[in-house]
Formats: C-alpha cells, sequence, structure tokens
C-alpha cells in the first residue's frame, strides 16, 4: 500500500482459551471441562497447536503487527502466568506487537494470586478483565459460579497492586432472585475496588445450558426484560456519577480506560482469531476455526490451519454490520452512511427522544440505549427498502 492509499484498518489478536473447570450454569461458549476432554486434549497440545497456528496466520496476513491482542475464554487464568507468557511470545515472534500494543487477558477470580498477576505484567500484559459477576451469594450461586463474593473484589485489587492501569470487571444483570439492592452493592464494590472499566450484561438464557433447562422445568423464573431494564439504569447511574462514561452499550470506562481490542470489533477493524472455534475477520473475510480442541490440535499437526468456516463479506454485509455495531457506540453513526430511506425511522424515533442527531451523526440516547436492537433492526429494513414503523 503506497502512502497516498487509504490506512489500513486497526488489527488486533484474539486468542480463545478452551478450558474451564467447570462449566458455569449459563454458559454456552466453546469451552470444555477436563471431564468433556479425557484424554482427547490438553494445555500441551493446545499450545503447541495455537504456535503453529500463529505462524501460518502470520504468513497469511504479511506484515501487520498486532496493535491489541485480547487473550479469552474459557477460563485463559487456568493457563497459569507461565502459559499466557508463552501465547503473548508466539505473537511477538510472529505478528509482532506495535509500540503501544493493548494486551488483555480475561481471568477467573479463583485462578488467580498475586504472584499470577506479577507474572503476567513481567510478560507484557497491561489490562486485565476479571468475571465478578455478582457481590450476592444467592445470585452466584443460581449462575453455578465457583468463586465467593470477595474474591473478584480482591483479585481486581491484587491486579492493581501489581501494577495493572487497566482492570475491568464483568458483572451480570438480571439474574432470577436478584434484587435492585444486589446491582448497587455489586457495582459499589467494584468502584471500591478501584477499576477503570465495568462491563455489565443481562441474563440471556441460551439454549442448551443447564439454566434454560431449569426455566424451562420451571425450577426457575425466566429473566424478566422490564427488570433488567430498570437494572441497568440503576448500573448506569451509579457508574455515570462515579465518573465512568458509557462508550458502548454495555461498556463503561473512566477516560482512557476503554478496551481498545473490543472497539476493533465495533468499527469494523481486523483481527485474527487463533484456538479452538475462534473468528476473524482480515480483508473483508471472515472464518472461524473448527471447534473442537482435539481436532485443533490434528489438523495443525498436519501443516494447515483449522479453518471450518469461510466466507467473503459484500459491500452490503460489511455496510449491515457497520451500523448495526456503531449504533451500539456512543459516537453512533455518520448521517451520511444512512440511506435516505433511513430517515422514515429516524425522525420518529428522534421525537421520541431514543435517537439524537448531533454534528452529523446518529447517536442512540440514554433512554434508546435500552432499545437499541429494536432500533437497529428497524433502521436496517429501511436501508433493505422495507420500512417498519415501529418508531412511529
Amino acid at each position: 500500500m503506497t502512502s497516498e492509499g487509504p490506512a489500513a484498518p486497526p488489527f488486533g489478536v484474539y486468542i480463545h482459551v478452551p478450558f474451564c473447570a467447570t462449566r458455569c450454569g449459563y454458559c454456552d461458549f466453546n469451552t470444555y471441562t477436563p471431564g468433556e476432554l479425557g484424554t482427547a486434549a490438553g494445555p500441551d497440545s493446545y499450545l503447541d497447536a495455537l504456535e503453529e497456528e500463529l505462524r501460518l496466520g502470520r504468513a497469511e496476513v504479511g506484515d501487520r503487527p498486532a496493535e491489541t491482542v485480547f487473550i479469552g475464554g474459557g477460563t485463559p487464568s487456568l493457563l497459569g502466568a507461565e502459559g499466557l507468557a508463552r501465547i503473548l511470545d508466539a505473537i511477538r515472534s510472529t505478528f509482532g506487537l506495535a509500540p503501544g500494543a493493548e494486551v488483555t487477558t480475561e481471568s477467573n477470580p479463583e485462578s488467580t494470586s498475586p504472584a499470577f498477576f506479577a507474572g503476567l505484567r513481567e510478560a507484557g500484559y497491561t489490562r486485565i478483565s476479571l468475571g465478578m459477576q455478582s457481590v450476592s451469594p444467592h445470585v452466584l450461586q443460581v449462575l453455578q459460579r465457583r468463586h465467593t463474593p470477595g474474591r473478584a473484589l480482591a483479585a481486581a485489587r491484587e491486579a492493581r497492586e501489581a501494577g495493572f492501569a487497566h482492570v475491568n470487571l464483568d458483572v451480570i444483570y438480571g439474574t432470577p432472585g436478584e434484587r435492585d439492592e444486589d446491582v448497587v452493592e455489586t457495582i459499589e464494590a467494584a468502584l471500591a475496588a478501584g477499576v477503570d472499566h465495568v462491563s455489565a450484561y443481562s441474563l440471556i438464557l441460551e439454549d442448551g445450558t443447564a439454566m434454560a433447562r431449569k426455566v424451562r422445568r420451571g425450577e426457575l423464573p425466566a429473566p424478566d426484560p422490564d427488570v433488567q431494564a430498570d437494572r441497568y439504569g440503576i448500573i448506569d447511574g451509579l457508574l455515570s456519577d462515579a465518573g465512568f462514561r458509557w462508550y458502548e452499550v454495555s461498556n463503561w470506562a473512566l477516560p482512557g480506560g476503554e478496551c481498545r481490542h473490543n472497539l476493533i470489533y465495533w468499527t469494523d477493524g481486523d483481527w485474527w482469531g487463533a484456538g479452538p472455534g475462534a473468528h476473524s475477520h482480515v480483508g473483508g473475510r471472515r472464518f472461524a476455526n473448527v471447534k473442537h480442541p482435539a481436532r485443533y490440535a490434528r489438523e495443525l499437526g498436519e501443516g494447515r490451519l483449522p479453518i471450518a468456516m469461510s466466507e467473503e463479506l459484500s459491500a452490503e454485509d460489511r455496510h449491515t454490520e457497520r451500523i448495526m455495531l456503531g449504533l451500539r457506540l456512543r459516537q453512533g453513526v455518520a448521517e451520511s452512511q444512512l440511506s435516505p430511506a433511513a430517515a422514515g425511522v429516524i425522525e420518529p424515533y428522534e421525537q421520541r427522544g431514543l435517537l439524537r442527531r448531533e454534528g452529523g451523526r446518529i447517536r442512540v440516547s440514554g433512554e434508546g440505549r435500552l432499545l437499541a436492537d429494536g432500533i437497529i433492526a428497524d433502521l436496517l429494513l429501511a436501508e433493505e427498502g422495507r420500512v417498519c414503523q415501529n418508531g412511529a
């Protein structure tokens, strides 16, 4: 690419670690417990295969150092600081790291320690994301989380003491049996732990999970969307009062604490996803790896990328994704990106105070965030010429 050409989109590397000690009742991620894997695969064969995928991926992508790295799962912290250092070393020796790269790993509180965080800092990690979910024992019990209510908070403090400037806590709200005061106590505890980022997600029942089966059998009530909307308002109010600003519908940060890697996803950047079931997006092509760790390791052992699905995104596909993801961001989307047909949807939502026009951009309002998915669906229908009148 010449200096006169368009700038390349930002580029990141995502690593999927497929191991968990146990399976939480609400989780449908591509993860495996020791009992599910047996002797078919394990951390050693996984790390060997991962290094090979990174080597092959570098040959595919070319000279594009990673501006961000995100290790997710699963439970990356089960690999220990040494295993996670090995992954980062493999990224350095293949793709390379851009100056000032953001390097994040998710961690479960029960598999961390001060020595673990010190090892990650020494290895070059810059950001920690911890699964907290709640500080209420009865909520954690329903979610089938193993850690005690205070462990996530202690882990966040340990990460800060180890030198991490950026620490995130994940929260889930709307769990059956949860009360307003549980949500207030959880957010207040997160703030007291000194984190600079909070991700808050409404509980979603996923088919095939233990929790979905319990709801179907009548053992648990289904999450109530109206209650979840109220809880979202509580969370947003507490975080805003503490100086946090929402930058994506489910994410809040102090200034400078935004997750740069996730912004690559949300702003049509490129990333290589390595590991079982990982998804990638490079140059308008989306592809995904085989899911099972044993097959993943076998295919890489035979010298080929373990790609199970690949598709070239059309210009229309990419436009749809820019609108769908952009409207979930505080910055919104440029009005010039939308067709004239979308005006018939924008105006009614604007009159209701759910959308705003500001500086040539369309943004969801505070109240509009709660209805963002429906607003986006209506706009996309209008873009396709099938105008829905839900905004009227």
